[in-house]
């Protein structure tokens, strides 16, 4: 059988950092067994008022939007052939389908019996926007390790099976790039059909865009903060030219959003909602200063903009801005219509950080293990070049 030449070694050096994060995801992971067997009401603060808590609001809509680093970069990269984005394009596939396992982890947390996972797949509720957003997350999922493969085979397995996955990759992309279209808005139709329901400042028929394109801009600033702190621990870093053009993309895609939100609110009349002395209008300019304002600010001047200081900025206010927003879409805009109280359980807090921990601590193995920073490949491709001159 032809394989690959020499064994596969792997390594995954212990530090104090990483103690802390193997003890968080084992707590997290003990929890989510605890909460399998003793069921939703015993571990979490849900109730007839909140059926939909921090399981929902922040791993599964906050973690798909935040996983669109995958799609947005492989539009960028092997649609649009912007050839300078090629560098980060497998680390953003890498924490996209990190983060999308993930996901599909804490949807699986947040169903209420969970031995009936499998009914979706035979019992076809087709009118069912979750429906949809299932099938649709389940099958991007599934793309995204068929994709890995081309990356892994490139250490383990034979090398007849890397040139499979080397020929079916651009069919994968293709699908790949549809999939999240689909999805990312439907998250936002859960939210449409709540109309008088959600605070009018998040309400919009414009939601399913709204949140496509969120996740749209959301997915390079992402992919930057992703590298940044990557590039420190692995010493690999892109070129400043492959952040300026990420900042660029998003940036450009942000106008747009901010165009569309303030033509809606104008529109609907409920702009002055935003400046009442309310909750709700403070969260939102919150949302807006800091996660859209502010960074579109950086974006338009050239000396913020190209710096590392304004790079690392940028990419920390617009993720935070997209975790605020999917916030108060799930419970600040709710609240006056939903009544009562919900917050979330030390449960429910532990099993999230535990699955951060874990998608921490399986990227990092993987950056080491296989070909996935820019550093990193080009080591492996000096090897194979000396391997092959000495033949």
């Amino acid at each position: 059988m032809e394989t690959k030449q020499g064994a596969a070694r792997w390594r995954f050096p212990l530090t104090p950092t990483r103690c802390v994060l193997i003890a968080l995801a084992l707590l997290g992971l003990a929890l989510s067994a605890y909460r399998l067997a003793a069921g939703l009401g015993a571990v979490t603060n849900l109730n007839d008022h909140w059926p939909w808590g921090l399981w929902i609001g922040f791993d599964v809509l906050t973690g798909v939007a935040l996983a669109g680093g995958g799609y947005s970069t492989c539009l960028l990269v092997y649609v649009l052939n912007v050839a300078k984005f090629k560098s980060i394009a497998r680390s953003a596939l890498l924490t996209s389908l990190i983060g999308y396992l993930l996901v599909l982890f804490g949807l699986f947390m947040d169903i209420g019996r969970w031995f009936n996972f499998w009914r979706p797949f035979v019992s076809w509720g087709y009118h069912s926007v979750l429906f949809e957003v299932f099938w649709c997350i389940s099958l991007y999922t599934l793309i995204q390790l068929l994709e890995f493969g081309h990356i892994a085979t490139e250490k383990v397995g034979t090398a007849k099976l890397h040139r499979f996955f080397e020929k079916i990759l651009p069919v994968l992309f293709i699908i790949g790039i549809v999939l999240p279209t689909l999805h990312q808005s439907s998250l936002g139709s859960l939210y449409l059909i709540e109309v008088g329901k959600l605070y009018p400042l998040w309400w919009s028929p414009f939601l399913p865009l709204f949140f496509l394109t969120s996740s749209f801009f959301v997915g390079p600033a992402m992919v930057m903060l992703e590298t940044s702190l990557s590039g420190k621990v692995h010493h690999s870093t892109p070129e400043p030219q492959v952040y300026n053009g990420l900042i660029k993309v998003t940036g450009f895609m942000m106008v747009f959003y901010l165009l569309l939100k303030i033509y809606d609110l104008v529109s609907r009349g409920v702009l002055n909602l935003a400046f009442q002395n309310t909750l709700e209008g403070h969260m939102f300019l919150l949302e807006m200063l800091g996660g859209i304002i502010i960074p579109l600010l950086i974006f338009a001047v050239p000396a913020w903009r190209t710096s590392r200081t304004g790079q690392v900025v940028f990419s920390v206010l617009v993720t935070a801005g997209l975790i605020l927003n999917r916030m108060n879409v799930v419970f600040t805009g709710m609240s006056r219509s939903l009544g009562g109280h919900y917050f979330p359980s030390f449960i429910e807090w532990a099993v999230s950080i535990g699955i951060v921990a874990l998608g921490v601590l399986v990227y990092l193995f993987v950056v080491e293990n296989f070909n996935i920073l820019p550093q990193g490949r080009d080591v492996q491709q000096e090897k194979e070049g000396s391997t092959r001159a000495a033949a």
